[in-house]
């Protein structure tokens, strides 16, 4: 028998029948009980300017405007933003929300207090960067994330899911699991479990050149489980800082030896520190600290 094509369901719609789209990572948190419970963790006062990506239907976004001033809400699909003006049209919200339409990671953000918002899970890892790095600062950010993500983002030494992205995170701000949310709760339901997360960033920040960091990071979780040793052996490791230290020594007026050898001034930076037996998955914030300070020492920079 020839196979018959299956039709969308009606999990597959919106309200108003917009079919939602699978490459913007549409999901609609439909649970009212969710919604009001992340507008509670906001801990919003009628003053605030909120920030809210990915809006859909609106759902959050009319909780959110009965308790600010301003929210500010910024969609890519042109179709969810004709739905949600007209949801506020002829009513008391319709002047205190603003739309913003385009792909947020590719536009800067305006000035916002508090971030609240249900985003597309694709996103996940460049947004929470664009936003601890975002001036100036904003008061927290109550995000809605995919579980496992959410798990590396509060992660510490030697758990599982230690990564670059905890530790560069818990950098910039502090961190916390809010509360777990089902896929059912969604519209139509994702493949993966949620847990909405709390975010507040550090202000003042740590005095550290972030690019710098982040650098240093990114190379010591390459291969998280290998010694530090090991990973700053590597060919492709040696050569990025040995041109970072040739330009360091330019600028510092100073003279490179004609036998000058990176790694083997690299292994002297780690074992004089006693840094190259160490595995990144293990590192606390104050080690890659002393690590980085270390190296800056010696004139090695990561970027």
């Amino acid at each position: 028998m020839p196979k018959v094509k299956k039709e969308k369901g009606p999990s597959d719609y919106g309200r108003q029948g917009i079919m939602f789209k699978k490459d913007f990572g549409q999901h609609i948190l439909k649970n009212p009980l969710i919604i009001q419970g992340m507008v509670e963790k906001s801990a919003l006062l009628p003053t605030d300017t909120v920030l809210e990506i990915g809006p859909g239907t609106g759902n959050l976004t009319v909780k959110l405007l009965e308790r600010v001033k301003t929210v500010i809400a910024c969609e890519i699909d042109v179709r969810l933003v004709a739905e949600l003006k007209k949801r506020v049209m002829n009513t008391p919200y319709q002047n205190k929300l603003q739309i913003r339409v385009g792909d947020v990671l590719k536009s800067e953000l305006p000035f916002f207090n508090v971030l609240v918002a249900n985003i597309p899970y694709q996103i996940s890892s460049p947004l929470v960067f664009k936003l601890l790095l975002h001036r100036p600062f904003f008061r927290c950010a109550v995000l809605m994330f995919q579980r496992e993500f959410a798990y590396r983002l509060v992660a510490k030494p030697g758990d599982k899911l230690y990564c670059r992205l905890s530790i560069n995170t818990q950098l910039l701000a502090r961190v916390d699991l809010i509360m777990k949310v089902g896929k059912n709760n969604f519209r139509p339901p994702p493949k993966v479990e949620s847990n909405v997360v709390r975010i507040e960033p550090r202000n003042p920040p740590p005095p550290i050149n972030f690019n710098e960091w982040d650098g240093l990071t990114r190379i010591a979780f390459s291969r998280k489980n290998k010694t530090l040793g090991a990973i700053f052996k590597q060919n492709a490791v040696a050569v990025t800082l040995e041109k970072n230290y040739r330009v360091y020594c330019s600028l510092k007026n100073q003279k490179i030896e004609d036998d000058f050898d990176i790694k083997q001034k690299l292994d002297d930076v780690l074992n004089k520190n006693d840094f190259c037996d160490k595995r990144a998955r293990k590192m606390d914030i104050d080690e890659f600290i002393e690590l980085l300070l270390a190296f800056h020492k010696e004139g090695i920079h990561f970027q």
